[in-house]
């Protein structure tokens, strides 16, 4: 992972390389947590579900309408739970291995992991509301 997050605080922009085993990445300017989105591949995906918080995976494609409908939803997710989830985002045409493992049928696909094992899948657009409530429980 070599991703730059931009802090909900402060709007510095942090290039976020490997976050420690149980830890969150934080801003270097102010400390706040950052938002935690990022694009998973086939290569990074083990490292990428193992996290000390939930892991919402969005399995997408960039011509499907209903996923541009999620993207807005996941970003705002991953700013108002700063530090509480970390979102992957994988590009199914890009990714066919993932999307051949987890049997992904439909676009958008979301799957939920703790612990970096699959507790939740769900199938098509998800209402911000119940997306928070399933990351709570």
């Amino acid at each position: 992972m070599n991703d730059i997050l931009i802090c909900a605080r402060c709007q510095a922009r942090n290039r976020v390389k490997q976050v420690p085993a149980g830890q969150v990445p934080v801003c270097a300017r102010c400390q706040a947590p950052l938002p935690w989105l990022h694009d998973g591949t086939d290569q990074t995906f083990e490292q990428d579900i193992q996290a000390g918080v939930p892991v919402l995976v969005d399995f997408w494609a960039p011509w499907c309408g209903p996923c541009r409908v999620m993207g807005p939803i996941l970003e705002e997710v991953a700013r108002e739970q700063a530090g509480k989830v970390r979102i992957v985002k994988v590009n199914v045409d890009e990714n066919p291995g993932l999307s051949g493992r987890f049997q992904v049928r439909s676009i958008p696909t979301l799957m939920l992991f703790r612990g970096g094992r699959m507790v939740e899948s769900m199938v098509g657009v998800v209402q911000k509301a119940v997306l928070m409530q399933k990351l709570q429980g």
